[in-house]
């Protein structure tokens, strides 16, 4: 997304701390605990970023195409595909009008981008033209409905972060998506944003999923 342009050089920073990788890891494990991977599918990454999950994809064996609209951060995606030897195709594109043929790809697969979509409808009906039939459509977003959610509608967010440009939905915001498609649901992220660093850990999330609203989601559906 070219909003992301300034941010492009300090992105991948939050993922350094300590907060950061314990975000990373149980959104990755929630994000392929739903989407079954089979190595040599194509999978269409959208909103990639800096490459984070493009990555990850393309190590479990995927042949990716990566699209967003920020060319800073597809000159970092490229630039970190080449250090990790993975061959991952990427494209400044936007996900109302995907440059590809119906029924392209095998799966696509979006995380945290959703967020600064506005037609999430327009959106889908556009991924689902792409993905093959019986092909898997896996998003993640955060959870507006959490401590997170709070954080990132806050004023300080709002007037100071690129969440102005966010908006926030529930989980059933997108079960109203395609809902003859949906195939599950998961929920991560119990730990809240405000959490001292000497308390992060599995043992937390676990604890605290018994009693916080979990401040990310993924749904899959197949098509």
């Amino acid at each position: 997304m070219a909003i992301f342009d300034n941010e492009s050089n300090i992105y991948d920073d939050w993922y350094k701390t300590k907060l950061g990788k314990h975000v990373d890891l149980v959104e990755s494990e929630c994000a392929f605990n739903l989407f079954k991977i089979k190595k040599g599918i194509k999978v269409l990454d959208i909103g990639c970023g800096t490459g984070n999950f493009s990555i990850k994809l393309a190590k479990k064996g995927c042949k990716v195409s990566g699209i967003d609209l920020s060319d800073k951060t597809l000159i970092l995606a490229r630039k970190k595909a080449e250090k990790e030897n993975v061959p991952i195709s990427y494209y400044n594109m936007s996900v109302y009008d995907l440059n590809f043929p119906d029924q392209h790809f095998d799966a696509v697969f979006s995380m945290a981008t959703f967020e600064f979509i506005k037609d999430i409808s327009k959106a889908i009906i556009e991924v689902f033209r792409v993905c093959k039939n019986k092909g898997q459509i896996m998003i993640g977003t955060i959870n507006r409905e959490s401590k997170w959610g709070k954080l990132y509608t806050s004023k300080e967010f709002q007037e100071n972060t690129v969440f102005k440009y966010a908006q926030l939905r529930s989980i059933e915001d997108f079960k109203k998506q395609m809902s003859k498609n949906i195939f599950a649901t998961k929920e991560c992220l119990y730990i809240p944003p405000d959490i001292k660093e000497e308390e992060i850990s599995m043992q937390k999330e676990e604890e605290l999923s018994k009693i916080e609203r979990p401040g990310f989601f993924c749904v899959l559906w197949i098509k």
